[in-house]
């Protein structure tokens, strides 16, 4: 028997002050547009005006962006270099691409930063484990020489890409092995979080937040009183209501991304198998590290950041955010009991609650 969930793993608190509908207060009410992208929903709430901003613009700017990172529409830009339709991009397709171009260079960022605990070439394995592009079919008999095999097209020197342009033909990324892949889905969604804020700030609006899978960036204060933004981070217990909330933090002009294994998993024949990947070993990561929530100034790196968080674990993940400039994290682990305990960096916002210690 096997069991899929997947549930969003941070609960944003759009809890906006309620002003009377006058006219001199119509330009400081608080705005909600939400749709769907990325296989999740987005959700924009913004004090403003309520022409400010279109949802058109806002579906525009995703949909454009998918055609460019997103594994699961094979006329994209990466499942096209995945595929073999385009066994390389040279730079005048990269240049027009600037989506893909921004995540890919994050992403290598990402992976130089954490010594590649994330790694954007884990696609093969994200693949075979079922939580990829493909059916998702569960793993019901692991075949250690098949991630064996899968291993050889993961690794960031598996992939080469040349920052400088030469020329409108030259390559600027290639591959060393047909069935290497690329993926940005672990900063893809925080991405299109500060792609959005972008264009809010872009167009004049001051005060919003945007929050796209549970990935969320904020900025001002969310009404007249000068209210901070305010999220909560969800229990990481499997059998927790997606409402039942192990704290809540201010987020004030920065962003914050969740990443947990309790969600996103799927059982079989007995066993538990969850989404992340360890690029190191090739097999699910599982450990006492339950969820990881890391505060950034931008979405994406607060997104790669979290991934990476997971899979190094709790006390390598924790040395690694502690040594960050700008960056602070929060981490749920469980202990030999099973109680929930909570490790943070100095500068992560106080909570209004968390498990005791």
């Amino acid at each position: 028997m096997k069991t899929y969930l997947f549930i969003p793993l941070l609960l944003v608190g759009l809890l906006v002050s309620c002003n009377p509908d006058s006219p001199q207060n119509t330009a400081n009410k608080p705005q909600l547009i939400q749709g769907e992208t990325m296989g999740t929903y987005y959700r924009v709430t913004y004090v403003g005006a309520e022409n400010a901003v279109q949802q058109s613009q806002l579906d525009s700017l995703l949909v454009a962006l998918n055609m460019e990172v997103s594994t699961y529409i094979p006329e994209a830009l990466i499942s096209r270099f995945n595929h073999g339709d385009l066994h390389a991009i040279d730079a005048e397709t990269m240049q027009a691409a600037p989506h893909f171009l921004a995540n890919l260079e994050l992403s290598l960022d990402i992976a130089e930063r954490t010594q590649s605990y994330f790694n954007p070439t884990i696609m093969p394995l994200v693949n075979y484990w079922g939580f990829g592009y493909t059916p998702k079919k569960p793993v019901t008999a692991v075949d250690s020489a098949k991630v064996d095999s899968l291993m050889a097209f993961v690794g960031i020197d598996k992939i080469d890409y040349d920052a400088k342009i030469w020329s409108p033909s030259a390559i600027q990324l290639d591959k060393s092995f047909p069935g290497t892949q690329i993926d940005f889905s672990a900063v893809a969604k925080g991405y299109g979080v500060d792609l959005l804020c972008e264009f809010l700030t872009q167009n004049g609006v001051e005060h919003f937040l945007v929050d796209i899978g549970g990935e969320v960036r904020a900025q001002g204060v969310k009404d007249e009183a000068q209210t901070p933004w305010r999220i909560g981070i969800a229990v990481p217990k499997e059998d927790a209501s997606p409402t039942e909330m192990q704290t809540a933090v201010p987020l004030n002009n920065a962003a914050i991304a969740t990443s947990g294994n309790y969600r996103n998993y799927y059982e079989a024949n007995g066993q538990k198998f969850s989404h992340t990947i360890n690029p190191f070993t090739g097999y699910p990561e599982r450990s006492n590290l339950l969820s990881a929530s890391i505060m950034a100034k931008d979405c994406a790196t607060a997104d790669g950041l979290a991934t990476a968080a997971m899979v190094a674990g709790l006390d390598q993940a924790f040395n690694m955010i502690d040594t960050m400039p700008q960056v602070e994290g929060y981490f749920i682990y469980g202990d030999e009991q099973g109680n929930l305990k909570v490790k943070m960096t100095s500068g992560f916002p106080q909570p209004a609650a968390q498990a005791t210690e």
